[in-house]
């Protein structure tokens, strides 16, 4: 896998969040609260963006990182740093 920056990252995200939810405008989104309550998804949906991250990256994403993914902010540093192998 090929490191990705914290933009590429975000775009990613971006474009995982809104197939599943296409009503939500990222842009409105509090980068350090939590990501579910904000964009009003549920736990599936939640797990559902988590998994197809996972895939599009094609790295593994472990149950117990789950909480790191909570907030935008959290997500794209966990994603971003996973990338480039410190994770």
């Amino acid at each position: 896998m090929n490191a990705i920056n914290r933009e590429q990252v975000r775009a990613l995200v971006v474009e995982v969040v809104t197939g599943i939810a296409p009503e939500i405008d990222l842009a409105k989104i509090a980068p350090d609260r939590p990501l579910r309550a904000q964009i009003d998804i549920d736990s599936f949906d939640f797990l559902n963006v988590i998994i197809c991250l996972s895939e599009r990256l094609k790295m593994e994403i472990p149950e117990a990182d789950y909480g790191e993914l909570a907030t935008l902010d959290g997500m794209l540093d966990y994603l971003a740093k996973k990338s480039a192998g410190a994770g």
